[in-house]
């Protein structure tokens, strides 16, 4: 494995990590109609947990209003009560051909909660990129004792792992500062 090899990894673990969270953050509610916030949610569909997205079509009329449609129309009742059941404290209307989500404005106490949640994520986020720049710099320092690199060509890694790493932490913050602005502006 060459300098070159060990950053261009370097930068796709990171990557899954920043990846990994705006997937968190996607999924949080915020007090406008996002359909992603279902994304979590599970459908028992004939005998197995399936993804709602699977089940049935989610969209987004108006800032307030979440719409889900079935594929099968015998399965909005079991959609409708996995929503219930989910932790987002959403209560979806029956209206026979869809399900409408009414999205309430979130609390003050509420946003305070979410954007701790989303300072925690973010921190997790960091924590894991700081792991793998620690992986990088370890495996750098085996190929100098394997002899395959020189002094100067670690402290060159090093220095580059440490760019990639500075690159990384600041997509996460940036990520970090756009959701906090998004919850309290809701």
């Amino acid at each position: 494995m060459m300098l070159k090899d060990l950053y261009n990894e370097t930068r796709q673990h990171m990557q899954k990590s920043l990846e990994a969270l705006e997937h968190h953050l996607t999924t949080m509610r915020t007090g406008r109609a996002n359909p992603a916030i279902l994304n979590n949610i599970k459908v028992e569909y004939y005998g197995s947990a399936m993804p709602l997205n699977q089940v049935g079509a989610v969209s987004s009329p108006d800032p307030r209003t979440l719409v889900v449609q079935s594929w099968d129309p015998n399965m909005l009742k079991e959609i409708e009560k996995a929503i219930r059941d989910s932790d987002l404290g959403l209560n979806p209307t029956n209206k026979g051909d869809a399900l409408y989500i009414n999205i309430p404005p979130l609390t003050e106490e509420r946003r305070r909660d979410l954007v701790k949640s989303v300072k925690h994520y973010a921190e997790e986020a960091r924590i894991a990129v700081r792991n793998i720049r620690r992986e990088a710099l370890d495996k750098a320092k085996k190929l100098e004792k394997e002899k395959h690199l020189s002094e100067d060509d670690i402290k060159r890694a090093e220095v580059e792992i440490q760019k990639i790493t500075d690159e990384f932490i600041h997509k996460i913050d940036e990520a970090l500062h756009k959701k906090e602005q998004e919850i309290l502006k809701g």
